[in-house]
């Protein structure tokens, strides 16, 4: 057992066409989320499917400090997680939970609005140089980056390891197959990024329309 994590786990009445692993953002933006992915989860179950979401070591419920996880322990979390999953198995992976979810072994894998390590790294950055202005403070990309070869960083709330920080701006979403990849505001996916806002919200609307796709997408690839 590499870590052993709370799955929120909504089950369908009767047994269940399939499991959907649902693999939520990275850091904040899994809060911001969270909502409309059970929504998601709740409408999968009406359609006969079972939903788990997992905690990453050091998220949400998880006894790990977050300043000891990094990415290949939750891909390797991710993997060991789906492993113990009986019957098939679909994968659904929202913004950054796209860079952890290819050494799953799966049916197929369905990905909202996959995005680069590097990218959610510089979008921390900026929120901690903003937040050192703010507060007097006199920082940069540079100077965190340097930083962060040699020390943990808090960057929005989140301190990571230089580990962490590593692999995440090395990090690029795989190739997987069979994959649908869906881009909000397209393929019948609806409404605002969630993962931008402010405050943690919810679309209802979003979710019924996340769990209809990857309903239809699980036909494609044969699990019924």
């Amino acid at each position: 057992m590499v870590v052993d994590e709370h799955i929120l786990r909504i089950e369908p009445d009767g047994a269940p066409r399939a499991t959907i692993l649902i693999v939520p953002p990275l850091f904040e933006e899994a809060n911001r989320t969270r909502r409309t992915l059970v929504l998601a989860m709740r409408a999968l179950a009406a359609k006969g499917f079972a939903a788990a979401m997992p905690d990453l070591p050091g998220q949400n419920e998880s006894i790990v400090a977050l300043e000891d996880a990094d990415l290949a322990l939750w891909q390797a979390t991710l993997a060991e997680i789906a492993a113990g999953i009986d019957g098939p198995l679909l994968v659904a992976s929202v913004r950054g939970g796209c860079l952890i979810d290819h050494r799953v072994e799966a049916a197929g894998r369905w990905r909202l609005a996959p995005v680069g390590g590097s990218s959610l790294l510089r979008t921390l950055l900026r929120a901690r140089v903003s937040a050192d202005r703010e507060a007097g403070v006199t920082s940069s990309l540079e100077s965190l980056s340097e930083m962060a070869q040699h020390e943990p960083l808090l960057l929005a709330g989140n301190r990571l390891s230089p580990a962490m920080i590593a692999q995440l701006g090395a990090a690029e979403v795989q190739p997987v197959n069979p994959l649908r990849g869906v881009t909000l505001g397209t393929d019948g996916i609806a409404g605002a990024p969630l993962w931008l806002r402010a405050e943690p919200g919810e679309d209802a609307a979003m979710a019924e329309a996340i769990a209809a796709d990857i309903a239809d997408w699980s036909a494609a690839c044969d699990v019924r």
